[in-house]
């Protein structure tokens, strides 16, 4: 769900080009046959379209006064959105992760949630509020979240004899255990991790041991390259370095569903792909520091937000609403992580023991900021910061951890 930007070079098109991509502009916001129009954008491809525009013919039929059209930007998403903004023909209704980037073309959402009672708000998990909105101000309504957790081969633990991970771990335990693998079990790491992670991802590990990236005022010095900050670096090259570990060219789940490692720590986006491969894995809250109290997760989450220029404002809260209903929710089980307790709780969701680590890492991780909604150049940063991590844990260069970090943090 996460999508990256090119608003820079999407700025720079001309408005001829997004009147070309959409078929036109509606001038009065009116079909012909006078209903009011709401245009809503999707980042999704392929199957997932073909089930949103099912949703969305249900909602028109439900309405006699609204249609919606939905288009369907795929991987041009980003393009679009900003080209749109740039050219004051943004969708009125859209999808939305990055707030950072677009919060000045959305319309903020607080009096509409406020019009809808205190319980329409409290359904929805507190943390994922957080994640939509900025500055204060509600941008985007959550319909989708994934938290991260450990993965970790069943079948792996029983041949090594040892015993299979539980949510008191720490990293001391997965060190301990990893050793363990790769003694006992031929050709098999006991653990995996991203060679040139992201990020925005990775910054879970440092709150997680007590630190962060920046602080309040975006500083990075003092706080990248902490003692914390090194510690939590040194953890995972130290592992790659004596052999129990091993740093990947993508997530690490191509080596976990092969067999070649025991543990990785991922978001809920592999669960129906390791089911359908039928590997006999188990998941559990992401392990902690010791001395740190409970782990704590990054968030990949997924609104729907209002443009501010819209000129149908109250159809596109009307349609907002129906995307983000008890009903919607439950069509979206298998694609996304159900938003709402209410939902949650009917469906028998933390009755499922591969999802429950996933809700229990996120009640575990609210307050928490990521540096991407505290530094404005965030998009540039991530780049330097990614090429910086992976000084440290290619093993063709596993350079000083402490001399990298203090350069990155110069920054």
């Amino acid at each position: 769900m996460k999508k990256r930007l090119a608003v820079l070079l999407a700025l720079a098109m001309t408005g001829t080009m997004i009147l070309s991509a959409c078929g036109g502009k509606e001038e009065d916001g009116k079909t012909s046959d006078g209903k009011v129009k709401v245009r809503f954008a999707s980042w999704d491809e392929a199957e997932d379209v073909d089930a949103q525009q099912e949703m969305v013919d249900k909602f028109n039929a439900e309405h006699d006064d609204i249609e919606v059209t939905l288009e369907a930007y795929g991987g041009e998403f980003d393009t679009k959105i900003s080209a749109g903004m740039g050219s004051n023909d943004t969708p009125d209704v859209m999808y939305m992760w990055n707030y950072p980037a677009y919060y000045q073309g959305l319309e903020p959402l607080d009096s509409y949630i406020e019009s809808e009672g205190a319980d329409y708000k409290s359904n929805f998990y507190d943390t994922l509020w957080n994640y939509n909105s900025l500055d204060g101000e509600t941008y985007g309504i959550p319909i989708g979240f994934t938290t991260h957790a450990l993965f970790y081969n069943k079948d792996i633990f029983a041949e090594a004899g040892i015993e299979e991970p539980t949510n008191d771990w720490t990293w001391d335990d997965v060190i301990a255990a990893s050793k363990t693998i790769t003694e006992k079990c031929e050709g098999k790491k006991g653990f995996s991790f991203q060679m040139k992670p992201d990020p925005y991802d990775f910054e879970m590990y440092l709150w997680s041991n007590g630190t962060a990236y920046t602080d309040k005022e975006g500083n990075l010095d003092g706080n990248l390259n902490s003692d914390k900050a090194k510690e939590v670096f040194k953890m995972f090259q130290d592992m790659e370095k004596e052999g129990y570990a091993v740093a990947t060219e993508k997530s690490g789940t191509d080596e976990f569903r092969s067999g070649n490692t025991a543990m990785y720590v991922y978001g809920s986006w592999s669960i129906n792909t390791l089911k359908e491969d039928g590997v006999n894995f188990g998941v559990v809250d992401i392990p902690a520091f010791a001395g740190e109290g409970d782990s704590v997760s990054i968030l990949s989450s997924s609104g729907i937000s209002m443009s501010k220029d819209s000129k149908n404002k109250e159809a596109a809260w009307e349609f907002i609403k129906f995307w983000t209903s008890e009903e919607m929710n439950k069509e979206r089980i298998g694609r996304e992580l159900p938003v709402l307790h209410s939902v949650v709780e009917s469906e028998g969701i933390m009755e499922q023991p591969e999802y429950t680590a996933f809700y229990t890492m996120l009640e575990q991780s609210a307050d928490y900021t990521p540096a991407s909604f505290i530094i404005e150049s965030w998009s540039e940063l991530s780049e330097n910061l990614s090429l910086s991590f992976e000084r440290v844990f290619n093993p063709s260069a596993m350079e000083d951890v402490s001399d990298v970090l203090d350069e990155a943090a110069e920054q």
